[in-house]
């Protein structure tokens, strides 16, 4: 019963703790609409998801987190030198054969690849199979593929270790 209320009791808790810090308003009739939403966002929303998400090993999650988020910091300089240097860089695309299969594991990866400054997820094959990737600076092959292995190791690789 209370598993068929709230599907998603995290979910439910975030929603409802963003309704009242947006709000700052801590009134009874906030109460009652944070409450709402909680309940009923993720009851409504519940078809749309394709599969339940299993989530495994929070430690590499973590670490890929931090790891996104000094690739980050790393890409935007390079993209800054790219940007003011004499010559402009050469951008180029490369194509990712793919391990990873879980659709929400896929998702994150898309997030990554459009967060990363000077990288652009840009198709995906409809077997899932590989992923066409635009890179803004990408000189000749052996950076491509150093760029494919930095691909599957850093981001794919944990992906799979918490999605699948």
């Amino acid at each position: 019963m209370l598993r068929k209320l709230f599907p998603e009791p995290l979910l439910s808790l975030a929603l409802a703790a963003l309704w009242m810090v947006l709000n700052r308003d801590y009134g009874l009739g906030q109460w009652l609409l944070a409450l709402a939403l909680g309940v009923g966002v993720p009851l409504l929303t519940q078809p749309l998801r394709p599969t339940p998400v299993r989530f495994r090993k929070p430690w590499t999650a973590f670490r890929l987190f931090w790891q996104v988020g000094a690739d980050v910091i790393v890409w935007n300089w390079r993209v800054a030198r790219g940007t003011m240097a004499r010559t402009p860089p050469r951008g180029g695309f490369v194509t990712v054969p793919l391990d990873l299969r879980d659709p929400h594991g896929l998702a994150v990866l898309a997030a990554i690849m459009c967060v990363i400054p000077g990288t652009i997820w840009s198709e995906l094959a409809l077997d899932r199979s590989t992923l066409l990737v635009h890179l803004f600076d990408l000189p000749d092959e052996q950076a491509a593929q150093a760029e494919v292995t930095l691909i599957k190791t850093r981001y794919e690789k944990p992906l799979m270790e918490i999605f699948e």
